[in-house]
């Protein structure tokens, strides 16, 4: 068997793997939530209830997806499935316990914990930063490449964390990163292909307004997303993904900085 033939057989593999778990998983989620029905619930933009549960069922569908790719070495795969689930873990985290707090963006999480306040987004941006950076260790030798891959597997999760802000918003952030990684093959697809399955088995019902990918979904596809991108490319690449990714981030955390003052001013 060629080996362009066994990479497009491994990515439907690990497309169906994804959609099958995350669907089957989503529907588990509905029809017997852990805990209270109403930690579940939460009203988006538009002000209708929606459910959480989407987010974790594609943290699972994509971790699965990943750990079961044929053809995959082994250290790649699981820096990939560090990654995924500790973001997975982190945004459910914040998704659960950090609905209500009115701080957004990394300057305000950073000044709380100067005065001693762990908050949520806290722990998200070290649990994830951290998972980046190891999951960078495992996937490249020298240690500016180590680094690079660190930033772009934690830029990306929080990258389609950013743009998830309404109904489709992160299933169309995954399609447009994944994209690339899915035509190159190889691991790069391989890890492409695993969030773009399980985006896929929510998006109907995300459009819907029935659920959200929320926190738990959104960095778990973004952190599988950037594993898939250093799996594609050299230090150049690497370089130019991080440079623009920093970029994101700051110009996403002055934004929301000027949307929490702007809700919290006084009128004029």
């Amino acid at each position: 068997m060629a080996p362009g033939h066994r990479t497009s057989v491994g990515t439907i593999a690990v497309l169906g793997t994804a959609v099958g778990v995350t669907r089957a998983g989503f529907v588990a989620l509905r029809r017997r939530p852990p805990g209270r029905p109403a930690l579940w619930e939460r009203k988006n933009f538009a002000g209708r209830v929606v459910d959480l549960f989407a987010g974790p069922a594609t943290a699972v569908g994509t971790a699965l997806g990943v750990a079961l790719a044929p053809g995959v070495p082994g250290r790649e795969r699981g820096a990939a499935m560090l990654a995924v689930l500790v973001a997975g873990a982190c945004g459910t985290y914040d998704d659960l316990a950090g609905a209500g707090d009115p701080r957004r963006g990394f300057h305000a999480h950073l000044s709380a914990l100067r005065e001693g306040q762990v908050t949520t987004g806290a722990v998200k941006l070290f649990g994830i930063g951290g998972a980046g950076l190891a999951a960078g260790a495992l996937l490249r030798q020298r240690p500016v490449d180590r680094l690079l891959a660190g930033v772009v597997i934690a830029g990306t999760a929080h990258l389609v964390n950013l743009v998830d802000v309404r109904p489709g918003g992160a299933a169309a952030a995954v399609l447009a990163i994944g994209a690339p990684g899915l035509l190159k093959g190889g691991s790069a697809g391989t890890f492409a292909a695993a969030p773009i399955g399980a985006a896929a088995a929510v998006a109907a019902d995300d459009l819907g307004e029935r659920t959200m990918i929320g926190d738990a979904g959104a960095h778990a596809l973004g952190a599988a997303l950037g594993v898939a991108v250093v799996a594609g490319n050299g230090r150049a690449g690497l370089a130019a993904h991080a440079l623009g990714l920093v970029a994101a981030a700051v110009y996403g955390d002055k934004v929301s900085r000027a949307v929490a003052n702007w809700g919290t001013s006084s009128p004029v």
